[in-house]
């Protein structure tokens, strides 16, 4: 089969489009997915400039079964699925009570085990779900890492309710489009920032009230002047870096910031006293449950809600797709489209 596969941690000249053996069952509980579409993750960069423990990347996926291991069931051969991306090593609490996210030692597509860059991809029965109804491969596969993402930031730990105002950096990446249509659905107030007016006439054309332009506004001081100086409830602040700190200077008192990353830098300056004195809440998350992954695709079937696609690329085309991310022109989810 075709994949993308590194040897080495580098640059965008290490993914390199060749052929590789096919994957095959080892478990019984195993599955192979013929894959129709991968998306591309922050991660997928990370993983291709820092470290080589796989050696095909990609978390996202969506494709059609061809092959069961002998315990699988309520599955059939050629059904459609979108995969959780990953599953817990079977020591730890956490890989007991369906918390694969907590584990310590995790096996993640694209990460400890080989992804989802290639023509086919072997995972575990419990980590293939039906698609929403409606879905295109190419939009299951841009559904698991940033919905999922979101969700548990939003709706797990930041129990959002209807009504509350919600500041969302970094607008134009996949994590805070999702969290943008997730907090618009609940009803939320909803206040976008980015770096580049155009993301923000996008995000405005999605529905969000108000965007602030980081690199002519100071964003907290116009996030307490569009809540008449009362600041706002929830912050999502997967950016991190050196504006990390207004995040928290944006909240309202007994709000709460959620993150997933540190796009801009994973050690900011942070005032200590803010927090207790302002009875603040931080909470951080990689994933979600596989639980929520449920309740994620119930949720968009019940609200129609799409994951918004930038642009598609053939797998072959990996690289060009990763220059897009790395210049941060996307506007939602790149998505690597196989062919047969």
């Amino acid at each position: 089969m075709k994949a993308i596969r590194i040897y080495h941690p580098g640059g965008v000249p290490e993914l390199r489009y060749q052929d590789v053996p096919a994957p095959e069952l080892c478990s019984a509980d195993d599955v192979i997915v013929r894959l129709k579409a991968a998306a591309v993750n922050g991660s997928d960069i990370q993983a291709r400039q820092n470290r080589c423990r796989a050696r095909i990347l990609g978390s996202d996926g969506a494709g059609v079964v061809t092959a069961m291991g002998s315990n699988v069931t309520g599955l059939k051969i050629g059904a459609a699925v979108c995969l959780y991306p990953q599953t817990g090593c079977g020591r730890y609490w956490g890989c007991h009570g369906d918390r694969q996210e907590l584990c310590e030692e995790p096996q993640r597509l694209g990460d400890q085990v080989d992804g989802t860059y290639a023509q086919s991809v072997r995972v575990e029965r419990q980590n293939c779900f039906a698609p929403p109804r409606g879905f295109s491969y190419e939009e299951a596969a841009a559904l698991p890492v940033a919905y999922l993402s979101a969700w548990r930031m939003l709706i797990t730990d930041a129990e959002l309710k209807p009504g509350e105002s919600v500041l969302i950096r970094g607008i134009g990446d996949s994590i805070a489009i999702a969290a943008l249509q997730l907090a618009l659905s609940v009803g939320a107030h909803t206040i976008v920032t980015a770096d580049n007016g155009e993301k923000l006439a996008q995000a405005l054309r999605l529905g969000a009230q108000h965007g602030i332009d980081e690199s002519e506004h100071d964003f907290a001081t116009e996030a307490r002047r569009l809540t008449g100086k009362r600041g706002v409830d929830i912050v999502v602040d997967c950016v991190g870096g050196d504006s990390w700190a207004k995040s928290f200077a944006a909240l309202t008192r007994d709000g709460r910031l959620v993150t997933c990353g540190a796009s801009a830098g994973a050690q900011p300056v942070t005032d200590l006293r803010r927090i207790f004195w302002h009875h603040l809440k931080v909470f951080g998350s990689t994933l979600g449950s596989r639980d929520e992954f449920r309740q994620v695709i119930k949720f968009l079937e019940s609200t129609g809600i799409k994951p918004i696609i930038d642009s598609v690329y053939p797998l072959a085309e990996a690289a060009s797709a990763h220059q897009r991310f790395i210049a941060g022109r996307h506007f939602g989810k790149i998505v690597l489209r196989m062919t047969d």
